[in-house]
C-alpha cells in the first residue's frame, strides 16, 4: 500500500556540495597548504639530487612569480638570501631579469625556494590566517571593505614602486639604493639596511610585512563571505529536500484517501 513512496535521496551533486560546505576549511587547509608548501620542496629535491621534480616545481611556479634570486630565500647554503652582486658573481654579470630568474642555486650557494620572499609572505599568510580565522570566526566581526583596502594598500605601494624602480634596470633604480630613505632618516641605520634586497634590508622587510598585511586583510574580509555562502548552500539543499518530502507526504495522503475498501453485502434467501 504505497509503501514504495519514500523521500528521494540526495543527488550526487547535492552530496558533494553539502560535504564541501561542511568541510571547506579543511579542504582549503590541505589543498592550499600543499600549494604554498611545494615551493620549499624544490630546493629539497635539488639538494637530494632529484633534478627532474625540482626543476619541474621551478617551472610550475615561474607562472606565479618572477623568481628573481636576489629577492628569494635559499636553503642548504651559506646564507638565507644573497645580494645581486653575489648572484652575478656566480651566475652571469647581467641585470636582465629574464636571465637572473633562471638561476636556481648550486651546492655552495644552496638552492632557491621556488618563489620570492613577497610571494612567501603573501600566500603563506593567507593559509596561516585562514586556519587561525576558523576557530575565532564566531568572535570576529567581518572586516569592512575599507579595512581590506587599508591592509592591501602598503603592498600596492611597495610593489608598484618596485615595478617603477625596476624600469631603470634591476639593481639600478631608486628602490635599490633607497637614497631617499637614507636622507629621510639621516643615515641612522647601517648601509646594508638601505641598499639591496638581502634579508634584513628595508626592501626585504617591506615585502615580508606588506605581504603579510595583505594576507590578513584577504582572509578577514573574504572568508566570512565564503562561510556565509556555504551556509546558504546548506540551507538551499535542506529546503529542497524538505520540499520533496512534503510532496511525497501529500501524494501518499492523496493515495490513501482514494483507497476505499469494498465490502460485499450478503444475499437474502427466498
Amino acid at each position: 500500500m504505497n509503501s514504495y513512496l519514500s523521500p528521494r535521496p540526495l543527488s550526487t551533486q547535492d552530496k558533494l556540495l553539502l560535504g564541501l560546505s561542511r568541510y571547506w576549511i579543511l579542504i582549503f587547509g590541505l589543498t592550499y597548504g600543499l600549494f604554498v608548501g611545494l615551493p620549499f620542496l624544490a630546493p629539497v629535491f635539488m639538494q637530494l639530487g632529484l633534478d627532474l621534480p625540482g626543476r619541474g616545481l621551478y617551472w610550475f611556479y615561474s607562472f606565479f612569480c618572477h623568481q628573481l634570486p636576489e629577492r628569494s630565500f635559499f636553503l642548504f647554503g651559506a646564507q638565507p638570501m644573497y645580494s645581486l652582486a653575489q648572484i652575478q658573481a656566480v651566475w652571469q654579470n647581467t641585470f636582465d631579469p629574464m636571465t637572473l630568474r633562471q638561476y636556481i642555486g648550486g651546492p655552495q650557494m644552496g638552492w632557491k625556494v621556488a618563489w620570492s620572499d613577497r610571494m612567501i609572505s603573501m600566500y603563506t599568510s593567507i593559509w596561516f590566517f585562514g586556519l587561525l580565522w576558523w576557530p575565532l570566526r564566531k568572535w570576529l566581526r567581518p572586516l569592512p571593505f575599507w579595512g581590506l583596502v587599508l591592509l592591501a594598500l602598503p603592498m600596492m605601494v611597495d610593489g608598484t614602486s618596485h615595478m617603477i624602480s625596476d624600469l631603470a634596470g634591476i639593481g639600478q633604480g631608486f628602490r635599490d639604493s633607497n637614497a631617499w630613505l637614507a636622507e629621510l632618516t639621516g643615515n641612522a641605520y647601517p648601509a646594508g639596511f638601505y641598499a639591496g634586497d638581502q634579508l634584513g634590508s628595508f626592501n626585504s622587510w617591506m615585502r615580508l610585512i606588506t605581504g603579510t598585511l595583505f594576507g590578513l586583510g584577504f582572509v578577514w574580509f573574504g572568508f566570512p563571505y565564503v562561510q556565509e555562502w556555504f551556509a546558504q548552500v546548506r540551507e538551499l539543499i535542506r529546503s529542497r529536500q524538505q520540499a520533496r518530502e512534503q510532496i511525497l507526504r501529500q501524494a501518499l495522503a492523496a493515495a490513501q484517501g482514494n483507497e476505499q475498501p469494498t465490502q460485499t453485502s450478503p444475499g437474502r434467501g427466498g
